[in-house]
């Protein structure tokens, strides 16, 4: 008799892999844009804040894809814990979206 409660090790990898390479992609282009350029319509506490928050979400993705790898894909990341970093790329996107657009000639 198969265990439901497991998670499928394959299903997990094909679903959870590329989300956190997805979230690292997009949280390294937030950090390479708040640590390289002044974004004008920010304060540079909000800028620095932002910028802190990003390098704490791709620390936090980067442990929970190492364990992700660890342990065989045999354990997921709790939406809980997505969450916020989901929000917080929605915050980057914003700015980076009306940074670019202010750049435009």
């Amino acid at each position: 008799m198969s265990n439901t409660a497991s998670p499928d090790p394959e299903m997990l990898r094909q679903l959870l892999e590329p989300l956190l390479e997805d979230f690292n992609y997009w949280f390294g282009r937030s950090k390479k844009l708040l640590s390289s350029e002044r974004i004008d319509f920010l304060t540079e506490t909000e800028q620095h804040g932002l910028l802190e928050r990003v390098e704490n979400a791709l620390k936090e993705v980067s442990v929970s894809t190492s364990l992700f790898q660890a342990t065989g894909h045999q354990v997921g990341v709790d939406m809980a814990t997505m969450k916020p970093w989901h929000t917080l790329l929605m915050e980057c996107q914003a700015v980076g979206m009306r940074y670019y657009r202010n750049q435009a000639p």
